[in-house]
């Protein structure tokens, strides 16, 4: 129950109360009266206390509880307005705009030392979210050249060396140094479209000549797994957007699919349109998704694996990637998941006016 409704019950209450002690009092002075009548010398007059009761109640109580139960939820509605205003601006701050303050309305009362108090708070949120951004900028900025200067120097030491043994141990050196690099490359990406400070280069794009690209690309990823890439459906369709995000965004979705897959599994990738808007859908046939964890899955560093199974060697941050390009491109990415079942992405973005899907 809001506060709003439980004062005017609250409200209510006393004031009927009050009409009720208003009732019992002229029963009161009317049962004077009629005993004073009775002892006067006039003689004994029959009086009956109840009728002159029930007239002041319907001539003046009703009125009166009506009146100030319309004006006490007016004064009520008046009041917490400004509660109703804190509350719509506070739902709307989220990470990204912590810079804006909330209405205060100047008159120092209570509402308004608390809307001070939380204009604070959300200062002190962003200078954090300021402070953990840099920090991470500057940190994989600095990661970057170590990283280039020991591929380098790995690579360097893997030609001149004959030693199979030795190759071996430096052939994974370098793929851990490819991870980091790619961690790192992540990171950077994520940190600076948080702070929105990555420039989408927009261009009207043919979809299915995209998705068909990148229908090539997975099936040479695909062989090391022994799993069949397909394209079931590419309907023609355009739409206004980022080449090479959206690229990125097909190769990461792929990637999962392949890799998240039983060998001799299938990856079907299908692109139709749906009211107005296109649908990409990648499915796998791999273990599933237990539904535990399938909320979790678009978090930074979350791995399906619990124990990190070297057969599936990201990092954590693909599906954060993509659900960042598709929300930079207005649209919407879902997981839906059964173990031992199909596994189905399913991307929705807004196409061009003039593509066919419209």
């Amino acid at each position: 129950m809001t506060i709003r409704a439980r004062l005017t019950l609250w409200y209510a209450s006393v004031l009927s109360a009050t009409v009720l002690l208003m009732m019992a009092l002229s029963f009161v002075e009317l049962a004077r009266e009629r005993a004073a009548a009775q002892a006067s010398p006039e003689g004994y007059r029959e009086y009956d206390g109840w009728e002159d009761v029930a007239t002041i109640a319907l001539s003046c109580g009703l009125p009166a509880a009506i009146i100030g139960l319309a004006g006490g939820w007016w004064v009520m509605r008046r009041a917490l307005a400004p509660v109703s205003a804190l509350t719509a601006v506070a739902s709307q701050l989220h990470e990204r705009n912590l810079g804006e303050r909330l209405p205060r309305t100047g008159n120092h009362d209570e509402l308004d030392q608390l809307t001070a108090v939380f204009n604070s708070m959300t200062e002190r949120l962003e200078l954090s979210f300021n402070r953990i951004r840099e920090f991470t900028l500057h940190a994989s900025h600095e990661l970057k050249t170590p990283l280039t200067v020991m591929r380098g120097e790995l690579e360097l030491a893997l030609e001149e060396n004959p030693d199979p043994l030795l190759r071996e141990r430096l052939l994974s050196q370098i793929d851990e140094i490819a991870r980091l690099t790619n961690i790192v490359d992540g990171l950077t990406l994520l940190t600076k479209a948080d702070a929105g400070q990555v420039v989408l280069q927009r261009e009207t794009l043919t979809l299915e000549e995209l998705l068909t690209d990148c229908l090539a690309d997975a099936q040479i990823l695909a062989r090391p797994y022994q799993v069949e890439v397909q394209l079931t459906r590419c309907d023609p369709m355009s739409l206004p957007g980022d080449r090479h995000r959206l690229r990125q965004l097909l190769l990461n979705l792929t990637d999962n699919a392949i890799k998240y897959n039983h060998p001799g599994g299938t990856v079907s990738l299908a692109l139709t349109a749906a009211g107005g808007a296109a649908e990409i859908t990648i499915s796998n046939s791999g273990p599933g998704i237990p539904p535990e964890i399938l909320p979790r899955v678009f978090d930074r560093f979350f791995r399906g694996d619990p124990a990190h199974s070297p057969t599936a060697d990201g990092c954590g941050l693909g599906l954060s990637i993509a659900q960042w390009i598709v929300k930079a491109h207005a649209g919407s990415i879902g997981i839906t998941s059964q173990p031992g079942g199909l596994t189905i992405v399913t991307v929705h973005l807004p196409v061009a006016p003039d593509s066919p899907a419209t």
